[in-house]
């Protein structure tokens, strides 16, 4: 494998694969906190029909469009779940899962009588993501890496990650307080005078957003995945607050960039002729590393309350 070679078929879907799994990591804690996990599975799901009317109005894969009818998408899904836990008198749980298979059966339907399926917006799409087909044609060697007119031609999708990347990361240090208070004593913080229910919806859509964001290039499963994994494996480590939110952060990324070498570029590198899906690598990374930080925690049972 030569460096031109690295560059326009690794890099992008490597840097693809770490701001997915970097983003997710960091409000999967917030979620794994406030012990509303099922909660990212269901928003990553309900976003489905948005982002297929996102495309039936524009009649293509445009990220601004489709952000927001996932954004959308989740508000409702959000409000609905609200109501359907008041009106039906159920636990969260309960209402959670039958709000997001209900909008995500509607998408399938939705994906199948819009056309979505002519611009390869599919099932495998949907679930596994694209990650492998993420490439930078216009690379031309190191040098485009500080070339602009070569760096416009990446992938879309990572000039969506990065934007919402980075708003994800300057809202929660904006927010890193009231955030603090809404995941350990919501009542406290409404009584302080934060808008406990304001905060819950911005982290909702801030979730949506990073589903979406997401979507195309490394899929729902994986996005669910990233939202729990790298969270609960440093609550498992972890009692203090930065270090559960940073850390999830990071773990996230490296799983995702370890998920995608040993998928392809490892048994390439290795002379191998064969290689693995880069998103069920990585979540297979993320399953492993939960049993490894439950091993560990179970080993060291005093560790100090520091949150």
């Amino acid at each position: 494998m030569t460096a031109l070679d690295l560059l326009r078929l690794d890099l992008p879907a490597l840097l693809a694969a770490l701001l997915a799994c970097a983003t997710c990591g960091l409000l999967g804690s917030f979620l794994v906190l406030r012990r509303e996990s099922l909660l990212g599975d269901a928003l990553s799901h309900a976003v489905l029909p948005g982002i297929i009317a996102g495309f039936a109005l524009t009649g293509a894969r445009a990220g601004l469009p489709m952000l927001a009818g996932a954004l959308v998408a989740a508000l409702a899904a959000t409000l609905l779940i609200t109501l359907v836990r008041r009106a039906a008198r159920i636990e969260s749980g309960a209402a959670t899962g039958a709000v997001f298979t209900t909008f995500f059966a509607g998408g399938l339907v939705l994906m199948e009588v819009s056309g979505a399926r002519s611009v390869d917006l599919d099932l495998d799409c949907v679930l596994f993501g694209q990650l492998e087909t993420l490439v930078w044609l216009e690379a031309t060697g190191w040098g485009s890496l500080l070339d602009a007119q070569a760096l416009a031609g990446l992938p879309r999708q990572l000039h969506l990650l990065a934007g919402v990347g980075l708003a994800v990361a300057l809202v929660v240090a904006a927010l890193w307080r009231p955030l603090k208070l809404l995941c350990f004593d919501p009542d406290y913080a409404a009584a302080l005078g934060f808008p406990a229910r304001r905060l819950e919806l911005a982290l909702n859509m801030l979730v949506a957003a990073a589903a979406v964001a997401a979507f195309e290039a490394v899929g729902s499963i994986l996005v669910v995945a990233m939202l729990v994994c790298p969270a609960a494996a440093m609550r498992l480590l972890t009692d203090d607050y930065r270090t559960q939110v940073l850390g999830g952060a990071a773990l996230g990324a490296a799983l995702g960039v370890a998920g995608y070498a040993l998928a392809g570029p490892l048994p390439a590198a290795a002379g191998m002729a064969l290689s693995l899906n880069a998103a069920g690598v990585i979540g297979t990374l993320g399953g492993l590393a939960v049993a490894l930080a439950a091993l560990l925690r179970s080993r060291a049972p005093g560790r100090a309350a520091t949150a």
